[in-house]
């Protein structure tokens, strides 16, 4: 008999499954109105899927159990392993019928919101198959841990510790509400009612209803899949990519913010964020750049048309959503290479964004300051500021040893690909784009990974999960003292 905080982790387990079962509802439920040939691969994957959930569940449903942190963290991340094998399930049975390796690395960058593919030919899969991959990226953008949260706290197994587990930047423990299931509702409620406005906005900037949900459910989790090869070259509309560029960058703020902001009916909470304010100045300051390397590189002629390829491409790559127009990788000078260390960074923390958070390469940054001043000054005492307010030493070290070990990550990914044959440029681009939940790259990944060895495919895969749990949770797995007790 397993001790009883192993039943109960099956039990979550359990229950995430059989939630992960609803993916595969609207797709199916519109492959059964248009009558396409995908209807049998989403019914037996939903039914396998529960079936499977169920059995995990049943048994021990009745039990309880309060988790401790290190049991968030090995349910987090098992419970992503395992929503991605599921998902994968259907582009191995439909069009475009995958390979496994192919078809999980679908799943897991659709659920990271990474928008990496390995598909060529996006315009000719079924509407059912482009609707579900585009679902993949909504229900990762909030967080599949942080859904059942919201919706299942009669697991009563320590909903903190899973919130604390999933959620991105430093502030893991901020309380929106006076309990953590309200928190994740009041989140999910906030990040429903933004993809609907996004779906609205671009079916009134000119796309078609289906393009404009399906667009909708990827950008507010600024993930980047696409119904179409050429993603938003394929419009050439200028509205359609300022709908794009704004919600890009509401996908990118603090989600906390926007639900302070929508509940006190005030702006006041945007205009005081301090992490908000770099967010933004980065934006402009990186679309400038680039819109300026474009003019003078003579790749596009005239100012305004640099500054709207400029703009979009910028915005993108530092919200990590990776929505493109034409291949960047082509463009002059340092552009490319400033886009992508642009994912590095990130969007702000609480957001659906990648990186490394606007708030944590602030504090480093102030951090390496104080760290000169101290050696010009030894005598002096110099602290860490945000928002105009001292930050916690504790806070400032955790900052220090994530920065350090999510760059040390990235090395060990970039070097892992080009053990497998892989040139540098495309390794470094690989890894980047996985690690940072980016999409696009360099060379060989410029448009899709389709061509990169199977193994190189599987590193990135893994990567990808390491990026959008933010290395943590996975690299506390990986040490012997966890598996001790």
């Amino acid at each position: 008999m397993l001790p009883r905080r192993f039943l109960v982790i099956q039990k979550v387990l359990g229950a995430l499954l059989g939630l992960s079962s609803l993916f595969f509802v609207p797709p199916l439920t519109l492959a059964i109105a248009l009558r396409e040939d995908t209807v049998v691969a989403f019914a037996e994957t939903f039914a396998c899927a529960a079936l499977l959930g169920l059995a995990l569940w049943w048994p021990v449903r009745r039990l309880r159990y309060e988790l401790r942190l290190r049991d968030g963290f090995f349910i987090t991340t098992f419970a992503w392993l395992l929503a991605a094998a599921v998902a994968s399930i259907p582009f191995m049975l439909a069009e475009p019928r995958l390979a496994l390796t192919q078809a999980m690395f679908e799943a897991v960058s659709g659920l990271t919101t990474t928008g990496a593919t390995t598909i060529d030919g996006l315009d000719h899969l079924p509407r059912s198959m482009l609707l579900y991959r585009q679902s993949l990226n909504f229900y990762g953008g909030m967080g599949i841990v942080l859904l059942a949260v919201a919706i299942l706290p009669m697991l009563k197994v320590g909903g903190m510790q899973l919130f604390r587990a999933e959620a991105t930047g430093p502030g893991k423990d901020t309380k929106l509400t006076p309990r953590i299931a309200g928190t994740a509702k009041a989140l999910w409620l906030v990040y429903l009612g933004l993809n609907v406005l996004c779906a609205l906005a671009y079916w009134a900037a000119g796309m078609n209803l289906f393009d404009a949900v399906c667009h909708a459910l990827s950008t507010v989790a600024t993930a980047g899949f696409s119904t179409h090869d050429a993603s938003f070259d394929y419009w050439n509309n200028p509205m359609i990519e300022v709908v794009a560029i704004v919600f890009m960058l509401v996908g990118g703020i603090n989600f906390g913010l926007h639900y302070v902001a929508w509940n006190r009916a005030t702006m006041a909470p945007y205009q005081k964020d301090t992490e908000l304010r770099f967010f933004t100045l980065l934006a402009l300051a990186a679309t400038a750049a680039i819109a300026l390397a474009l003019w003078l590189g003579g790749e596009i002629s005239g100012l305004a048309g640099a500054l709207r390829r400029a703009a979009f491409q910028a915005v993108s790559n530092l919200t990590t959503t990776g929505f493109t127009l034409g291949d960047f990788s082509l463009w002059p000078g340092f552009a490319p290479l400033l886009l992508i260390m642009l994912a590095f960074i990130g969007g702000s923390s609480g957001s659906t964004s990648g990186g490394m958070k606007v708030a944590r390469v602030v504090m480093a940054v102030r951090q390496g300051a104080r760290e000169v001043k101290q050696l010009v000054h030894p005598k002096g005492q110099f602290i860490v500021k945000m928002g105009g307010r001292r930050v916690s030493e504790r806070i400032v070290l955790s900052v220090g040893a994530f920065c350090t070990l999510y760059l040390l990550c990235f090395m060990g990914v970039m070097l892992a690909l080009t053990a497998t044959g892989i040139d540098l440029v495309t390794a470094f681009a690989a890894a980047a784009a996985s690690i940072n939940n980016l999409g696009p790259g360099l060379g060989e990944v410029s448009v899709h990974f389709g061509t990169m060895p199977p193994a190189a495919v599987w590193i990135c895969s893994f990567a990808m999960i390491l990026g959008r749990l933010e290395v943590f949770p996975v690299l506390v797995l990986l040490a012997p003292s966890f598996w001790r007790e």
